[in-house]
């Protein structure tokens, strides 16, 4: 129970704590936030790192003059880790995704039925798949690692990793930068947290309320 608030509370106040960060470790601070957003993608049983929220927090951080962080080379280093966590992450699953479905933790997550779905949900919809699970939290992780497993071409789901990559950094860091300043927003920085991973999660809301309740309506 003390993890879990400790967790809630890190989530809720991740500006001060990265803050906090930026103030001890100087410089550094690149290579943690390179090093997180690189797990959470590159790591298939990482999915509950706060992703969106911390870029939005460290763009809001790197636009105060004083903060010694460069929000261009802050851009291309969590670009950079987004790519590389998302490539490993797929050719892990490509190489071992069979393997691990028979780990009974893992065949809980993701198993032979779920990568079948999952191609034909790559069948379906393609790149945008990619695309727009760049943006999902839980997703983002798996995503990846779905898409080596289930045996998507590489050069495809490279370029759209990358456009999804390229997007989503861009969009989280510079959200950050031009409306982390407004004094309202610093004053409810924990509601905008929230909001941030309410807003994400309300594709997966929607495919869980039409799996769950289309056949009702259909009738």
């Amino acid at each position: 129970m003390n993890s879990l608030i400790w967790v809630i509370e890190f989530f809720l106040h991740i500006d001060k704590v990265l803050l906090h960060v930026v103030n001890q470790y100087g410089t550094w601070t690149y290579a943690i936030l390179f090093g997180v957003i690189f797990v959470e993608t590159g790591v298939v049983i990482c999915p509950f790192l706060p992703g969106d929220s911390l870029l939005f927090a460290a763009g809001a951080i790197a636009a105060h003059n004083n903060s010694g962080i460069n929000i261009g080379l802050l851009l291309l280093l969590v670009f950079s880790a987004a790519v590389l966590g998302d490539n490993i992450n797929y050719w892990i699953g490509r190489t071992i995704g069979k393997t691990l479905e028979k780990h009974h933790l893992f065949n809980r997550m993701i198993n032979a039925e779920k990568m079948a779905k999952a191609e034909a949900f790559f069948n379906r919809y393609g790149g945008f798949a990619i695309f727009l699970g760049r943006f999902i939290p839980f997703i983002r992780t798996f995503m990846p690692f779905v898409s080596g497993g289930s045996r998507m071409r590489y050069p495809y789901f490279l370029l759209f990793d990358v456009i999804g990559g390229a997007v989503w950094t861009s969009v989280g860091l510079f959200a950050g930068f031009f409306f982390g300043r407004i004094p309202v927003i610093q004053q409810h920085f924990s509601l905008i947290m929230v909001l941030i991973v309410v807003i994400s999660l309300l594709p997966v809301f929607i495919v869980w309320i039409k799996q769950r309740f289309g056949g009702k309506f259909s009738k």
